[in-house]
C-alpha cells in the first residue's frame, strides 16, 4: 500500500482512493458474487462497499491491511444485501424434476430469487492463506456458489473468509463483529452442510484429469450437436443421471430419457436455427447459445449453458436463459 496514496485519499483525492483500491476490486467482486450468487448483485455491493470505504478512509487506523479492511466492509455490505434480498437458488434446489415436457414455460419465479453465472475472467487469483480449503476457481463452481446460498448470511461469510480467502478467525471475528468461539461454531456447521451437499470430486478435479482439450471438445461436441439439431450426438455426451435446469423457468429434467425428450421437443424441435460461442463461467467449461428464426438470419442471444462434467461427459447442464448475461461475458447480444 502507498502511504502517498493513501495519504492523499484521506485529504479527499478520489483518484488516489481509485488508485489504491483498484488493485484489490477484482477479488473483492469475486467474493461478492460468492456472497450473493449473482454478477449484478455483486456489482453493486462492491459499489457501495467502496463508497462506504471512501467515505469512512479517516476511520481506517492503518494498524491492519487495507485488504482486510476492504473485505471487513464489502462483506457488510453483502449482508446487507442478503438480508434486503434473501437467497438465490437454482431450479433443483425448489422443487421435484417435471415429468413431462413444458415447452412454453410455466412461468417463472421472480427474478431476483435466480443464482447467476459468473465468467470466468473475472475470477480473482488474489492472495490467500495456504491454510485455505478452496481453490479460487474451485469456490466459483456453481454447486459450490448455489451450497452456499442455503447457508445464513453469518456462515456464508465465515466460510468464504476462513476457507477460502484463508483469514485466521480472530481477524474473521473482528470483520463480523462477534467472538472467535461464535466464529468457530458457525464455520462446523457451514463445513457440514457444505460437506453433504457438494458433489465430489470438484470440478476443477474433474476438469484437471480430463485435461484442456478434451474439456473443450466436450463442450464443442455439445456446441454442434446443437447447431446441427442432431439430437443422437447430443443424448451421447449425457450420463444417465444428467439434469436440465434453465433459470428463471422453474421446471426442470432429471435423468437421460427426460432431457432426451425435452431436447427433442424443444432446443431441437421448436427452435428454428442455433448459433453458438464457447465461454469460460464458474470455473467451468459454458456455452453462449444464440437462437435466429434461419440460418443465415441475425441470432440473438439466448443463454449461457454451464456444462458441469463427470469424466468425458456431461452431468449437468444449466442453462441462464437471459440476454442481460451476455455483457458480462464480453459477448454481443446479437450475431449478424
Amino acid at each position: 500500500m502507498s502511504d502517498d496514496l493513501l495519504d492523499a485519499a484521506r485529504d479527499g483525492d478520489d483518484a488516489a482512493f481509485g488508485r489504491l483500491v483498484a488493485p484489490l476490486r477484482p477479488e473483492l467482486h469475486a467474493h461478492c458474487y460468492r456472497m450473493l450468487g449473482s454478477t449484478h448483485d455483486a456489482d453493486d455491493a462492491v459499489q457501495d462497499a467502496l463508497l462506504r470505504a471512501w467515505r469512512g478512509l479517516a476511520g481506517f487506523a492503518g494498524r491492519g491491511s487495507l485488504r482486510s479492511w476492504l473485505y471487513t466492509v464489502a462483506t457488510r455490505a453483502c449482508l446487507d444485501i442478503v438480508k434486503a434480498r434473501g437467497r438465490r437458488a437454482l431450479p433443483v434446489d425448489l422443487g421435484p424434476a417435471s415429468d413431462q415436457v413444458v415447452p412454453d414455460g410455466a412461468g417463472p419465479a421472480r427474478e431476483g430469487s435466480w443464482l447467476g453465472p459468473y465468467p470466468d475472467a473475472r475470477v480473482a487469483n488474489g492472495p490467500a492463506s495456504p491454510h485455505a480449503r478452496y481453490e479460487r476457481r474451485e469456490a466459483v463452481e456453481l454447486a459450490f456458489v448455489a451450497t452456499l446460498q442455503h447457508l445464513p448470511g453469518n456462515q456464508r461469510a465465515v466460510l468464504l473468509l476462513a476457507d477460502v480467502l484463508g483469514f485466521p478467525a480472530a481477524e474473521i471475528a473482528g470483520i463480523l463483529g462477534t467472538s472467535v468461539t461464535s466464529v468457530h461454531s458457525a464455520l462446523a456447521r457451514a463445513r457440514r452442510l457444505v460437506t453433504e451437499r457438494v458433489p465430489a470430486p470438484s470440478q476443477q478435479q474433474t476438469l484437471r484429469r480430463l485435461g484442456d482439450d478434451r474439456t473443450w471438445q466436450v463442450a464443442r461436441s455439445y456446441a454442434d450437436a446443437l447447431e446441427r439439431r442432431d439430437v443422437d450426438a447430443l443424448i451421447a455426451l449425457l450420463t444417465e443421471d444428467v439434469t436440465w435446469s434453465m433459470p428463471p423457468l422453474p421446471h426442470w429434467y432429471s435423468g437421460a430419457e427426460a432431457v432426451a425428450d425435452f431436447a427433442r421437443q424443444v432446443p431441437l424441435g421448436r427452435c428454428p436455427s442455433w448459433r453458438t460461442r464457447l465461454v469460460g463461467a464458474n470455473g467451468q467449461p459454458a456455452v453462449a447459445c444464440y437462437l435466429g428464426p434461419e440460418p443465415a438470419a441475425p441470432h440473438a442471444a439466448w443463454s449461457i449453458t454451464v456444462l458441469t462434467l463427470r469424466g468425458a461427459r456431461i452431468a449437468a447442464l444449466t442453462s441462464f436463459l437471459d440476454a442481460d448475461r451476455f455483457g458480462p461475458f464480453g459477448l454481443p447480444r446479437v450475431l449478424p
